[in-house]
């Protein structure tokens, strides 16, 4: 399921662009809303203790988009090591690719990093 985002007048420049720095922020909005349909949401992992820094982030933009547009964002796992998770992010307006991106996580609690596998099972890619 797409997470719905709609460009804010301030998240636009002064071209009436938006600014490349707000998709990280839809980034982290749709990367929250998955954790939140696959029942790790931030509440629930903060109140265990469990933190999720951002190790790394890649971002493509491909098209320009304005205020009002209604940005699509698909987000999927795709990749996973022990420690790591890695997420894709394409971003659509009417169908249109305008952004492509991934951003790698780890999880922690209390310094130390917890295996994705045995404390995550849902996040792994299905094997069908």
């Amino acid at each position: 399921m797409a997470y719905i985002h709609q460009v804010k007048y301030y998240e636009c420049d002064r071209m009436g662009v938006t600014h490349h720095s707000n998709y990280v922020r839809f980034m982290e909005e749709a990367r929250i809303d998955l954790l939140d349909r696959l029942g790790y949401g931030f509440e629930k992992m903060e109140a265990e203790g469990i933190v999720s820094p951002v190790v790394n982030l890649s971002c493509n933009y491909r098209k320009p988009t304005t205020f009002k547009d209604d940005i699509e964002i698909e987000v999927s796992v795709s990749e996973v090591s022990v420690f790591k998770i890695t997420l894709s992010y394409t971003m659509k307006v009417l169908g249109e690719t305008v952004f492509t991106g991934s951003s790698v996580h780890c999880f922690t609690k209390d310094g130390k990093a917890l295996k994705i596998g045995e404390r995550f099972p849902d996040l792994l890619p299905s094997k069908d």
